[in-house]
């Protein structure tokens, strides 16, 4: 896989972290308090994690994050856009409330499409303001222009989220 941050949002800050990672890039969007998360995967479990893990990257630079610690989480949705907008979600909820989590590996252990369900353990620690650098908050997921692009004969998985910045 590749990585290629499109356009940087705050350059100096967030796109250093991203481009660590593989599997996704941040794109900048005309209005300047959302941002796009562009993920892909050799499968569409993978294209979710791997979207996890760029609003994450968004956040800090996950090379100073630790596993100490793993949480469990579940998501469950009315369809395919809703399971990743409430996957999304509950990431986001793991950080912005105690333990205030930041993600180091996603890893779902349940992807269910026809009930739409996951299940997925977070592995990381608390974000320390003297530990972790700040990126970028992320307010909240949002179901704008959200893609989800399925070519299982090429073994390629593509998702599309516009966050709130």
């Amino acid at each position: 896989m590749n990585v290629s941050t499109t356009v940087g949002h705050n350059e100096d800050n967030n796109n250093k972290f991203v481009n660590k990672l593989l599997g996704f890039s941040v794109a900048d969007l005309d209005h300047t308090a959302d941002v796009q998360l562009h993920a892909w995967g050799s499968s569409l479990q993978e294209a979710f994690e791997q979207c996890g893990m760029a609003m994450f990257g968004y956040m800090t630079d996950l090379d100073y994050v630790s596993i100490e610690h793993c949480f469990q989480l579940e998501a469950k949705g009315d369809d395919i856009e809703g399971l990743l907008f409430h996957f999304l979600d509950e990431l986001l909820f793991l950080f912005s409330a105690e333990p205030f989590l930041i993600c180091k590996k996603l890893e779902i252990t349940k992807f269910d499409l026809e009930n739409y369900e996951i299940e997925c353990r977070c592995y990381g620690e608390p974000f320390e303001i003297g530990k972790h650098p700040q990126g970028t908050e992320v307010k909240a997921i949002t179901y704008s222009a959200m893609q989800i692009v399925q070519e299982p004969e090429r073994s390629h998985y593509e998702v599309f989220v516009i966050i709130d910045i």
